[in-house]
């Protein structure tokens, strides 16, 4: 039960890792170091498309053709490291759900014993969306990458690949094209490795999981419809950090039990959730409303309820 003095009402405190999680913790911490660069280096994001555009319009001019190569392979680059990022941050949550979900301790239990361990799986999925939010917002990615694999394959460019050719090779270049044709690819990452881990851990209860996940979504919710917490959030980024976290949870919930968050045994409310989202202002939550209409597996099944679906229209 979550009560007043739970200590799971104050997850947005810096809490130190017990001797017991002091391993996984300095784990995730190694990859958690890197997301505000790979945030900052994505919102830095620009873009080729006036060199696309020319090198497209002028086939025959060689140098309209390499002064678009040139500006697309760093970018192709960088997309390569958000790639390989997304890659850590799959393993690092297989970590962190096994530790948040292991028995003897009930999900609860685990979230109150280990609270850094709790902290670190919010500051992923809080990543995680504003990772995705951007990227939505950004479609240059999608067509600096579909350029790149256009001239790549036709060989246009002779004897100047090569060296990009070494960092993005075909088969890397598939498993890249699958990333960020997805919506929300870091999301869409995170929901397989949760459906993974529950595949995988065949004598783990399922519970053990979506318990976790569903007491994160009660946690959130209750701190952001409670004005006595919501007088301790320090700042608007905690604000968002906390919307962010309940939104992810409730993604990763919707993707692994088996009949999703929206339908009337699920353990999150998704009524009271929805509501608090849309208590904010529109354009600071449009990305989070969107997370939840375009990333989950379940909004339009028919047991969700109609009152359900017309809050999220």
């Amino acid at each position: 039960m979550i009560t007043h003095d739970n200590p799971l009402l104050h997850p947005l405190k810096d809490a130190q890792p017990t001797d017991g999680e002091r391993e996984v913790w300095n784990q995730i911490s190694a990859v958690l170091q890197d997301s505000e660069s790979m945030l900052a280096d994505l919102q830095a994001y620009k873009g080729a498309g006036q060199e696309i555009r020319d090198a497209i319009q002028n086939p025959n001019d060689i140098q309209l053709q390499e002064k678009a190569w040139n500006s697309v392979c760093p970018l192709v680059v960088r997309l390569k490291r958000f790639y390989e990022f997304s890659l850590r941050l799959e393993k690092a949550l297989q970590s962190l759900l096994e530790s948040l979900t292991c028995p003897p301790y009930t999900p609860t239990q685990h979230l109150e014993r280990e609270q850094a361990l709790a902290k670190e799986f919010a500051e992923i999925l809080h990543f995680t969306l504003r990772f995705d939010e951007l990227k939505m917002r950004n479609p240059a990615i999608q067509n600096d990458f579909s350029y790149y694999r256009r001239t790549i394959s036709r060989n246009r460019i002779n004897n100047m690949h090569l060296d990009i050719e070494n960092e993005v090779n075909n088969e890397m270049a598939n498993r890249m094209s699958l990333f960020y044709a997805e919506a929300t690819p870091m999301l869409k990452t995170l929901s397989n490795a949760t459906t993974y881990f529950v595949s995988e851990n065949k004598t783990l209860p399922i519970e053990n999981t979506t318990d976790c996940l569903s007491t994160m979504a009660s946690v959130c919710k209750v701190m952001l419809e409670t004005p006595e917490y919501r007088s301790r959030f320090t700042s608007e980024e905690t604000l968002m950090f906390c919307m962010r976290v309940m939104v992810g949870v409730i993604i990763l919930y919707d993707h692994v039990h088996p009949v999703g968050a929206f339908s009337k045994t699920s353990k999150i409310d998704m009524k009271g959730c929805i509501k608090v989202l849309k208590e904010q202002p529109p354009d600071t939550v449009e990305g989070l409303l969107n997370a939840l209409r375009f990333t989950t597996k379940h909004l339009n099944d028919e047991s969700t309820s109609k009152q359900i679906r017309a809050m999220l229209q």
